[in-house]
């Protein structure tokens, strides 16, 4: 393996100036780097990671902490877009991604991890509100959130959202707009800002048009807990004409339990979903939702993870808008 001293004896320069050039120090001429840049290139030499580190105090390496089972990452495209997103901006930098699911039991060792010079920055998607772990991370490491923390004990962190508020309110606007007025929702989990942003623009755009409902049930962003959910509402007897889901997966679960039920899609109920997946496009009927940028998402949070390890100013809160994407099912 070349090493350090023989790129300086190929350039004809001081080891210490190759160890400049390799961590970019603007101490060395532009000449000078020049030369020390082609003799790296014609010995192929690759600096060592680790020594650097112990120079720098940098790793270049970002985790992605997704507190859920793989199961759920695995099954839902909203991680796959985000870990996307965060790729394609870390494709141009020296940075390393590693992705960590990690399971309520061993959280421990999650931050265990963090906290030992493992990683340069911290990006946490998925987060539930009853774990203040990771906003106490912040104290000690760079931490971006994707999605906006709950609690009060999260106070300033950084975060990308989707304006997930008005994007369910103008689901639910078509639904209204469509002649539906017997609307009823599954909601996401209540410990997560996308279920309660969601489930409070329900009932703020239903009351601006006058109507109220208390039909709501509450799911896990899945398609099994979607169907469950359905059912609930339809063993409820209450007339239904339209159901917003505050995803697609749900929305498409919901699909399996209203043809149980001998209904259709969109004959006897229209459904709106949220989040413009795959499950929502390859659905019969192709479901009505309402887009949110996940791969964009995923940039902005590796934007602003690096700016904050590199110690640029960076905006504290990014969010970012959604459309209505009007399809058969509503």
């Amino acid at each position: 393996m070349p090493t350090l001293e023989m790129v300086a004896a190929e350039a004809g320069v001081s080891r210490a100036t190759v160890s400049r050039v390799v961590n970019q120090s603007p101490k060395v001429s532009p000449d000078v780097a020049a030369v020390v840049q082609a003799a790296i290139e014609h010995l192929n030499y690759v600096p060592n990671r680790a020594a650097r580190s112990l120079v720098s105090r940098r790793t270049q390496a970002i985790a992605m902490v997704v507190p859920e089972s793989a199961a759920k990452v695995f099954d839902d495209p909203f991680f796959a877009a985000v870990v996307q997103g965060v790729a394609q901006y870390l494709e141009d930098t020296d940075y390393t991604l590693n992705m960590i699911i990690e399971s309520g039991s061993a959280s421990h060792k999650t931050r265990r991890y963090l906290l030992g010079g493992n990683v340069d920055g911290a990006l946490v998607v998925s987060h539930h509100t009853g774990d203040h772990s990771y906003s106490e991370l912040s104290r000690n490491l760079p931490v971006v959130f994707g999605g906006r923390p709950l609690s009060d004990v999260d106070g300033d962190n950084y975060y990308v959202d989707v304006d997930n508020f008005t994007g369910a309110c103008s689901a639910v606007e078509h639904l209204v707009a469509s002649g539906r007025t017997r609307l009823a929702t599954i909601a996401g989990p209540q410990d997560m800002p996308p279920g309660v942003d969601r489930l409070s623009a329900f009932h703020t755009t239903l009351s601006k048009h006058g109507l109220t409902s208390d039909l709501v049930e509450t799911g896990d962003f899945s398609p099994p807990s979607g169907a469950e959910a359905m059912r609930r509402l339809l063993a409820r007897g209450e007339p239904i004409d339209g159901i917003f889901a505050a995803n697609d997966q749900m929305a498409i679960g919901a699909y399996s339990a209203i043809r149980e039920a001998g209904l259709s899609v969109p004959g006897d109920i229209a459904v709106v979903g949220f989040d413009d997946d795959n499950y929502g496009s390859t659905a019969t009927p192709p479901l009505t939702t309402v887009r949110q940028p996940s791969i964009e998402m995923g940039r902005r949070m590796a934007e602003k993870i690096v700016a904050l390890i590199e110690k640029r100013a960076v905006d504290t809160v990014t969010t970012l808008n959604t459309e209505l994407v009007i399809r058969d099912s509503a």
